[in-house]
C-alpha cells in the first residue's frame, strides 16, 4: 500500500469519524449549537441569573433564548413564554425551575425536539418520597424519547474547549485534557476553584447530580471518544448503575487513563452473615475489586487525584515496582525508602554494571546501593551523569530524582541537566525539589519539561506506588490466560435448558438467549448424563420446593462436585448404629458432624467432633452431638451426622466463597480459611466471572500466596490446579443464581491434592422472583452462541464467541490470511507482526460481550486434538446509538464454504436479540463476495462516504431471509 493510499484511508476514517460523530447524542449537551434557558430571570444572586450571564458572557458560538413566560426580555436579550414558541431548533434545554415544574417543562421540551436537558433544579429523591415521585415521572418521559438528560440536582456543564459554560459556577474552567466528573456540585466549585490556583485546565467539566439518565458509563464512554480529553477524573459518591460504569471503564483505561476517588471508604458495623464469606467482603473492599478489573486507579484524596491526572499524562506507566532513588541527602532518601515499601513498592536492586559505572563517576563515599546517594557536594553534572547510569540500568523500573539544597547545590542548573532524561522509554521520572522558593525555579524547569515535581519526596513515591498499581491493572486484566483443562463445547442447542438460572437482559446485553449451560463441562444427549449446572439446580430446586434457604452439607458437597471440585467422602447417618457403619466402610480414624438443615455455624453448638479412633469414640460423638445441638438449638435441628475421612492438616487451610454486594452482585473471595478466618482477615475480593489470570491475581494479593509457593522445605501447592478450581467455582456462582452465600472452608491445599473439607450454601429466599435475582456486574461468557455447524465440505465445526484464550489461536489465523483478504477487512495493508501484536489481539479477544460479540469458527483437528481459528465474525455496538457494526474475515482455504453467510445470519441473530435498530457496515466496491453475501441476508447496498466504499445496512427488526438454508448458499 503506498503513502498517497494509506493517506487516503486515514481521510476516509476522519470523514467516517466525522459524521457519525452527528449522531452522538451527547452532542447536544456538550457541543450545542442552540440552548433555550428555562427559569432565566435577572433577580440578583438566582441560578436563572448567574446560568444565562455564564452562558452569554463565554462564547461557545451558539444561540441562547431565554425562557420565562413573565417576562418579554432577560438580560437585554428577547425571552419567549416556552420553548415551542421559540419557533427554531433546540439542541439543550438547562431547567432551573422549581422541582414540581419540572415533569411538565421536559414534556414541552420533547414535543419541540429538544435533543438534551440539564436539569439544576434540587429537591428531587433527596428530599423523600414526593421527589422521588417527581424523578420517576421524569424518567417515565426521557425512556419514551431520544432526549438524553444530566441531573437532576446538578451543577451543569462546562466544555473549556468551546467556551460553552453550561453551569451556575462563578468562574469558568480553563481548557486542558481532563475530563473531570463529579456527583457533588459542591466538591465541583472547590475543584474549579483550586484549578484556578494550580493552573489545571478540563476537556470537560461536569456535575452529574442524581445520575437519573446520564450515568458513568456514558460520560466515560464520550470522554474516551473525545480527541481533547487524555485522561478522566472523577469523584464518585455512589456507583450506580455497576456494569454500564465497569463496561465503558474497561474500555477506555487502556487507552485513556480513569482516576477515581471514592467518597466513604469507612465501613459501617459489620452486619451479621450466615457465612464466611458474608463477614470478609465489605462494600470499599468490594468497589476497590470492581476497579482493578477495570483498569480503573483509585485514589484517597484530592491531591492525590489530580496529581495523577498530571504525571499520567506526562509520563508513562512503570512496567514493574522496582524504583531507583537518587539523592544528595541520606535522610530524604530514607523517607522515601519508607513510602515507597508501605505503599508496595520495591527498591530497584542496582545491577553489577550500573554499581561499575557508579563507582567509575562518584566519590569513594557514596552509598553503594539503592537509595544512591551522590552526597552533599553533587553539582548538576553528576546528577546528569548519574541519572543516565541509573535509567539505563534494565533492573529498575522508574527514578526519583530528590534535591535539597545545600551550599553546593544548584537547583536551576541541575534541572536543566535534566531535561534530556524526561522522557525516558517506560519508565517515569518524577523529582522532588525541597526547600520552596530556593528551589522554584528549577521545580519550573522541571515542570516545563514534563517531569512532574513534588516537595516532599513520600509525596512522589505515593504517586509512583499509584502509577505502577495502575500498570498491573492493566497487566491483569490483558495477560492471556490459559485455557482451563476441562473445557469443551455444548453438544447442541438444548432450548429445553432456557429453564435454569441464567440472566435475562431484556435486550440491555448479549446474554438474553440463555439455552445452554456451562462451557466447561460436557452435554451427553441421552446417556444420562447432565451438565453441572442440571445437576446443582436440581438440588438447590429440591431445597427451595421444602422451603429452605440452607443447604445441607452434603447438598452443598454435591454441587460443588458437580462442577468438578474434589469433596472430601462423606457419608450421612442418621442413627448411632448407622455412624458406626459409615465408620467402619470409610477406615478410622473419622470426623462426626451435625447434619442440619437450618445450622450453618457447626462448631457453634459442638457439631464437629474430630479424630475418632473406633466404634466406642464413634458412638460417644454422636450422643456428644446430639445433646449438644438438643440443648443449644432445639431438638428439631438434629437430624444426624454425617461421617468422614479424618485429614491430617499437612496442607494449607484456604477459603474460596462468593457472597452477595449491593451494587455489584455476586463477589468471589480466596484466602487463608479455617476457624480462625476472620480472625485472620487475609483475603482477596474479585468479580466473577474468573479466567486462570484472574484467578492467579486473586491469589498474588493473600499474605498466604507466598506460603502456597512453597516455604521451609514445604513443596509449593499446584497452582495451576488451584487456579483451575477458582475459575470452576467463579463458573458455579455465574450460573446458580439462586445461590446467595457459599463458602468452602476449609479448602485443603497440598502439592499432591485440593480437597473441599466443608461447604456451606444458602440460597434466596423464597418470596424473590427469579427475575429479581440479582445481576453479574460483568457479563459471563454467552455459552448460548455456541454450536456446532457442517461446512459445505463436511468438516464438523463449532460457531462460539471468542474468548481471551483464544490469542494463540488468532495468531495462527492472521498467518493464514492472503494480502487481498487483509486489504478487504482492514481497506489497507497491515504486516503480520503488526496483527499479531499482543497489544492489538487483546482488543480483539479479551472483548466485553455488553459491547461486542465475537463468533469463531473452531475446528478441531480429531486427529492431533488441536484447534484452528477459520473465521472470525463481529458486531461491536455504537456508542449512544442502538445500532452496530459487523466485520467479517474468513481464512484462505475456508472460503466458498457457505461459513461467512453462517457467521453473518448469525450475527443477526445476536442483533435482534439485543434488540438494535440495525447492523451496518463499510466495504470496498471491489469486495463484490462480501457484497453478495449481504444482499443474500437482507442488507441494502447504499452509498458510502467515498466512491471506493459501499455501506450495507439492515434493519435488525425483521428476520433475516435465509432461515435454515444457510448451509447451502456459497460463500
Amino acid at each position: 500500500m503506498s503513502i498517497a493510499n494509506d493517506s487516503k484511508e486515514i481521510l476516509r476514517e476522519r470523514a467516517y469519524d466525522i459524521l457519525r460523530s452527528e449522531y452522538r447524542p451527547l452532542n447536544a449537551i456538550f457541543a450545542p449549537k442552540t440552548i433555550a434557558v428555562i427559569g432565566a430571570t435577572e433577580r440578583l444572586g438566582s441560578v436563572g441569573r448567574t446560568l444565562l450571564w455564564n452562558l452569554i458572557t463565554n462564547s461557545f458560538g451558539g444561540t441562547v433564548f431565554p425562557v420565562n413566560p413573565k417576562r418579554f426580555s432577560v438580560l437585554g436579550i428577547k425571552a419567549y413564554p416556552t420553548v415551542a414558541a421559540i419557533g427554531e431548533p433546540v439542541d439543550l434545554a438547562i431547567i432551573a425551575t422549581p422541582a414540581p415544574t419540572v415533569p411538565s417543562i421536559i414534556r414541552e421540551c420533547i414535543a419541540a425536539g429538544v435533543k438534551g436537558a440539564i436539569v439544576l433544579s434540587a429537591g428531587f429523591k433527596e428530599i423523600g418520597t414526593v421527589g422521588i415521585e417527581l424523578e420517576q415521572q421524569l424518567l417515565a418521559q426521557i425512556r419514551e424519547s431520544q432526549m438524553r438528560l444530566i441531573g437532576p440536582n446538578c451543577l451543569g456543564v462546562m466544555n473549556p474547549i468551546t467556551g460553552l459554560n453550561a453551569t451556575f459556577a462563578n468562574s469558568m474552567a480553563r481548557p486542558g485534557k481532563v475530563g473531570f466528573i463529579s456527583q457533588s456540585g459542591a466538591l465541583c466549585t472547590a475543584i474549579l476553584d483550586w484549578s484556578h490556583r494550580e493552573n489545571v485546565g478540563f476537556s470537560a467539566f461536569v456535575s452529574l447530580g442524581s445520575m437519573l439518565d446520564v450515568n458513568w458509563g456514558h460520560l466515560i464512554d464520550y470522554l474516551g471518544d473525545d480527541p481533547h480529553t487524555e485522561s478522566i477524573v472523577i469523584y464518585m459518591e455512589s456507583i450506580g448503575d455497576a456494569r454500564s460504569f465497569l463496561s465503558a471503564a474497561r474500555e477506555v483505561a487502556l487507552t485513556k487513563p480513569i482516576i477515581v476517588l471514592k467518597a466513604g471508604r469507612t465501613e459501617a458495623a459489620s452486619k451479621a452473615a450466615a457465612s464466611h464469606t458474608g463477614s470478609l467482603t465489605g462494600s470499599d473492599a468490594v468497589l476497590d475489586a470492581a476497579f482493578r478489573r477495570c483498569g480503573v486507579l483509585r485514589v484517597n484524596t484530592i491531591a492525590d487525584l489530580f496529581d495523577m491526572a498530571e504525571v499520567l499524562a506526562k509520563q508513562p506507566r512503570p512496567k514493574g515496582p522496582h524504583l531507583t532513588i537518587i539523592t544528595n541527602a541520606g535522610g530524604p532518601g530514607v523517607l522515601a525508602t519508607d513510602a515507597l515499601i508501605a505503599t508496595g513498592g520495591e527498591l530497584t536492586e542496582l545491577s553489577a554494571d550500573a554499581i561499575a559505572s557508579l563507582n567509575a563517576i562518584l566519590p569513594p563515599h557514596w552509598s553503594h546501593h539503592n537509595p544512591i546517594d551522590i552526597l552533599g557536594d553533587a553539582d548538576p553534572n553528576r546528577y546528569a551523569k548519574t541519572l543516565e547510569i541509573a535509567a539505563n540500568d534494565p533492573n529498575s523500573n522508574g527514578l526519583l530524582v530528590i534535591l535539597t539544597p545545600q551550599a553546593m547545590t544548584d537547583p536551576s542548573q541541575t534541572a536543566q541537566q535534566l531535561k534530556p532524561y524526561a522522557k525516558l522509554p517506560g519508565k517515569p521520572i518524577l523529582a522532588s525539589w525541597m526547600g520552596g522558593s530556593e528551589v522554584s525555579q528549577g521545580e519550573l524547569l522541571l515542570n516545563q519539561a514534563g517531569i512532574p515535581t513534588y516537595p516532599y519526596p513520600d509525596a512522589a513515591v505515593q504517586v509512583f506506588s499509584y502509577l505502577w498499581r495502575s500498570s498491573y491493572n492493566l497487566r491483569e486484566l490483558y495477560e492471556t490466560p490459559v485455557l482451563p483443562t476441562s473445557c469443551t463445547i455444548v453438544k447442541n442447542r438444548q432450548d429445553a435448558f432456557s429453564t435454569t438460572n441464567h440472566e435475562f437482559s431484556g435486550g440491555a446485553g448479549f446474554e438474553n438467549r440463555q439455552d445452554a449451560c456451562s462451557t466447561n463441562y460436557e452435554f451427553s444427549d441421552g446417556a444420562g448424563i447432565l451438565p453441572a449446572c442440571i445437576q446443582a439446580a436440581q438440588i438447590i430446586d429440591a431445597a427451595r420446593q421444602e422451603g429452605r434457604t440452607i443447604l445441607t452439607e452434603v447438598e452443598s458437597k454435591q454441587i460443588l462436585a458437580a462442577y468438578g471440585i474434589p469433596t472430601v467422602q462423606t457419608c450421612i447417618a442418621t442413627t448411632e448404629d448407622r455412624a458406626v457403619e459409615c465408620a467402619r466402610a470409610i477406615g478410622y480414624p473419622v470426623v462426626l458432624k451435625l447434619f442440619s438443615k437450618t445450622i450453618t455455624h457447626k462448631t457453634d453448638v459442638g457439631g464437629v467432633q474430630l479424630n475418632l479412633m473406633d466404634e466406642n469414640a464413634v458412638r460417644n460423638a454422636y450422643q456428644a452431638i446430639k445433646s449438644g445441638v438438643q440443648a443449644l438449638a432445639g431438638e428439631e435441628n438434629f437430624l444426624g451426622v454425617t461421617v468422614q475421612p479424618m485429614i491430617e492438616l499437612e496442607g494449607y487451610e484456604l477459603i474460596i466463597g462468593s457472597n452477595l454486594d449491593p451494587q455489584f452482585g455476586p463477589v468471589l473471595l480466596f484466602g487463608t480459611g479455617g476457624q480462625l478466618v476472620e480472625v485472620f482477615q487475609d483475603r482477596s475480593i474479585a468479580l466473577p466471572p474468573l479466567n486462570t489470570t484472574l484467578a492467579r491475581r486473586m491469589m498474588e494479593q493473600t499474605r498466604i500466596y507466598k506460603a502456597l509457593n512453597g516455604v521451609r522445605g514445604r513443596k509449593a501447592v499446584d497452582l495451576p490446579a488451584l487456579e483451575q478450581l477458582m475459575v470452576q467455582f467463579s463458573q458455579l456462582v455465574v450460573e446458580q443464581r439462586w445461590i446467595k452465600e457459599i463458602d468452602i472452608n476449609p479448602l485443603l491445599a497440598t502439592s499432591e491434592q485440593l480437597l473441599a473439607l466443608d461447604a456451606r450454601i444458602i440460597l434466596h429466599e423464597s418470596d424473590i422472583d427469579e427475575n429479581q435475582l440479582p445481576k453479574l456486574a460483568i457479563r459471563p461468557y454467552p455459552t448460548q452462541y455456541a454450536t456446532p455447524w457442517t461446512m459445505k465440505n463436511g468438516i464438523s465445526i463449532t460457531i462460539r464467541p471468542i474468548r481471551p484464550e483464544d490469542e494463540p489461536l488468532m495468531i495462527q489465523f492472521h498467518k493464514t490470511l492472503s494480502e487481498e483478504s487483509v486489504y478487504f477487512r482492514y481497506f489497507h495493508l497491515i504486516k503480520l507482526s503488526q496483527r499479531i501484536a499482543h497489544e492489538r489481539l487483546t482488543r480483539l479477544c479479551f472483548i466485553d460481550y455488553d459491547r461486542e460479540m465475537a463468533l469463531v469458527a473452531d475446528y478441531q483437528n480429531p486427529e492431533t486434538g488441536t484447534h484452528e481459528i477459520l473465521a472470525v465474525a463481529r458486531l461491536s455496538k455504537l456508542h449512544g446509538m442502538n445500532e452496530a457494526e459487523f466485520a467479517l474475515l474468513v481464512s484462505d482455504s475456508y472460503q466458498c464454504q457457505g461459513l461467512g453467510t453462517e457467521l453473518l445470519d448469525r450475527l443477526i441473530q445476536v442483533g435482534q436479540d439485543e434488540k438494535l435498530d440495525r447492523i451496518t457496515a463499510e466495504i470496498l466496491c471491489d469486495n463484490s463476495g462480501m457484497q453478495r453475501v449481504c444482499k443474500k441476508l437482507g442488507f441494502q447496498i447504499l452509498r458510502g462516504i467515498d466512491s471506493n466504499v459501499v455501506k450495507a445496512e439492515i434493519q435488525t427488526s425483521k428476520p433475516s431471509p435465509k432461515g435454515s438454508e444457510a448451509s447451502t448458499h456459497p460463500n
